[in-house]
């Protein structure tokens, strides 16, 4: 049975305009995708976008946190940040952020397939 979050149905209408936008339930949390790259997930009730070492200083700059988990007794951290909030109330920050991530992921999926 699939479980149901109306938080993650919240997101999905906010990202409508993603062409290829799929979300997919993972770890007790969810995935989302452009396609097959994963741009973003969803936490704990949390919006997380993919970032790098050329994104992260926004995150950063704006006070936003990295998704963490513990594994094995040890605290994880991903290059995922949570999102801003403003991206939540205006769609142009939404398609931004959006856009930002896909293409810091697009480019992460790349250099792992010329390895």
């Amino acid at each position: 049975m699939a479980r149901h979050s109306d938080f993650m149905e919240f997101v999905a209408e906010q990202m409508a305009f993603v062409g290829g936008l799929r979300i997919r339930a993972m770890f007790g949390g969810y995935g989302i995708y452009q396609g097959d790259c994963m741009f973003a997930l969803i936490a704990d009730e949390r919006l997380y976008f993919k970032a790098d070492a050329t994104t992260r200083a926004e995150f950063e700059a704006k006070g936003l946190s990295p998704f963490t988990y513990v594994s094995r007794g040890k605290s994880m951290t991903m290059q995922y940040f949570e999102a801003p909030p403003e991206v939540f109330e205006e769609q142009e920050a939404m398609r931004s952020w959006v856009q930002k991530a896909y293409g810091t992921a697009l480019k992460a999926s790349q250099g792992r397939r010329k390895k």
